[in-house]
């Protein structure tokens, strides 16, 4: 009853492994969809080594799970994976990748409940900042205007999904500088960037211990504001868009010499300014089929040894 203790081993390789290989890699900050996804996939496969073992402990350790798992197998197939040899360890290597499947959740469900409280804590600030005058219906317009002596811009997900501008912003925005921010927040919303980062939020904070999620959190937070970058550079150019970061962030110090928490700001600005160039469409079609592999892998190690009994 070896295959538990592989998908194991695997998980560890992946985490360890695929940051290390993406950190060292030259395509991520060119290519930042495909890096997104390559991410994700990494992270995929970590995840269904812990599933899967979980699972073949437990039919190794209960028969009545053993029973629903493989209740349409050929008896060779069960046989194949030698579930009575399987010593005093699967029930407890079953159980604690269960809490961990189950503590995974919670974290998820905390951090999407903390997100929604403070989208609803935003939208009533909104309605206090700008309420509706006597007599005027709700238009459902994208763009609200904030009076501010500070230059921000938001995009405030939900039902009416709206972005939010202050008069700072639109006196310091010019040409077409304003619709650059709308295109990168509209990127953020139609990529759902927002799951992106509550799924990398949960991991990370439920399991801190473990460096691979917390990697995950950070390149998210990195590279969907590169995706975003480069969905405004397409439409409106890679000038206008970093002149709009700059102007918008200016008043920060994140242009300064001292560290803030806005320092990926000036890089993105000379990211802008100077554009790698980009990897051929056969490349990336390339890494990212390499990806996909990459969950894939678990699966097939799972199955290796019914398929041989099938075979």
């Amino acid at each position: 009853m070896m295959v538990p203790a592989a998908l194991l081993l695997l998980g560890v390789l992946a985490a360890v492994a695929g940051p290390r290989l993406l950190a060292r890699a030259d395509w991520t900050d060119r290519e930042p969809v495909v890096a997104l996804w390559a991410w994700q996939c990494v992270v995929a496969a970590v995840l269904l080594c812990c599933a899967l073992s979980m699972t073949l402990s437990a039919a190794a350790a209960w028969q009545a799970v053993r029973g629903h798992v493989f209740a349409s197998a050929p008896r060779g197939v069960v046989d194949a994976y030698a579930f009575g040899t399987a010593g005093r360890w699967a029930a407890g290597t079953a159980v604690a990748l269960a809490c961990g499947g189950l503590w995974s959740a919670a974290m998820l469900v905390r951090e999407v409940a903390l997100a929604r409280t403070r989208r609803l804590r935003r939208r009533a600030e909104l309605l206090v900042r700008a309420p509706l005058l006597p007599g005027e219906e709700p238009s459902g317009g994208r763009l609200v205007v904030l009076e501010g002596e500070r230059p921000d811009a938001w995009w405030l997900p939900g039902a009416t999904p709206r972005l939010v501008v202050s008069t700072a912003a639109l006196r310091r925005l010019k040409g077409r500088q304003l619709d650059a921010v709308l295109a990168h927040e509209q990127g953020h919303a139609q990529a759902r960037h927002d799951w992106l980062l509550h799924c990398s939020a949960a991991l990370a904070g439920g399991f801190p211990q473990i460096p691979v999620f917390a990697a995950f959190r950070d390149e998210m937070h990195r590279l969907v504001e590169l995706a975003a970058d480069d969905t405004a550079s397409r439409r409106f150019g890679r000038l206008t868009t970093a002149l709009a970061l700059v102007e918008l962030n200016e008043d920060r110090g994140v242009f300064g010499p001292g560290p803030t928490r806005h320092a990926h700001v000036p890089q993105r600005v000379h990211r802008l300014l100077t554009p790698p160039d980009r990897l051929t469409a056969v490349r990336r079609l390339r890494l990212t089929a390499a990806a996909a592999v990459l969950p894939v892998i678990p699966v097939l190690v799972a199955v290796v040894p019914g398929l041989r009994a099938l075979g």
